[in-house]
């Protein structure tokens, strides 16, 4: 059965990460163009290469299966109905790219739905970020 199963390791092509302000999504990353911006400390926009090593790439797959990744909503995102409630919510837009099948999640951190879904879509990301981390420390 997980051989079959749509999302295997082996056609695995990419993971591709933004965050920030919904009207900034200056925070970006692709493992297929190894292209990884991000605001540092000071505010800078940091572009940079960074590539990922297949055990990166397999722990965020197997992390994804282990959350259920692939069976969160695909929009995740609170709606705003004045300038004032959008301020500093942070959004992550998270996409994994198989041969024949991809997932793409959008989800606000205040998202007020099933909080075992934001939980499971939140924890992939955010073992994302952290790979990204460890990888841009090495």
């Amino acid at each position: 059965m997980i051989k079959n199963a749509p999302y295997r390791y082996s056609d695995f092509e990419y993971v591709d990460l933004q965050y920030g302000e919904p009207d900034s999504m200056l925070n970006t990353y692709n493992s297929a163009t190894q292209k990884y911006h991000f605001l540092n400390n000071q505010d800078s926009l940091v572009t940079t290469k960074l590539k990922l090593t297949d055990d990166d790439l397999l722990y965020i797959h197997r992390k994804a299966m282990e959350m259920g990744f692939w069976n969160v909503d695909d929009d995740m995102t609170t709606p705003r109905t004045s300038p004032e409630e959008g301020k500093k919510v942070p959004r992550f837009i998270l996409e994994i790219k198989y041969k024949e099948k991809s997932k793409r999640v959008t989800i606000d951190t205040d998202y007020p739905g099933n909080p075992k879904m934001r939980d499971a879509a939140m924890t992939t990301v955010e073992t994302v970020v952290q790979t990204l981390n460890r990888a841009y420390a090495r």
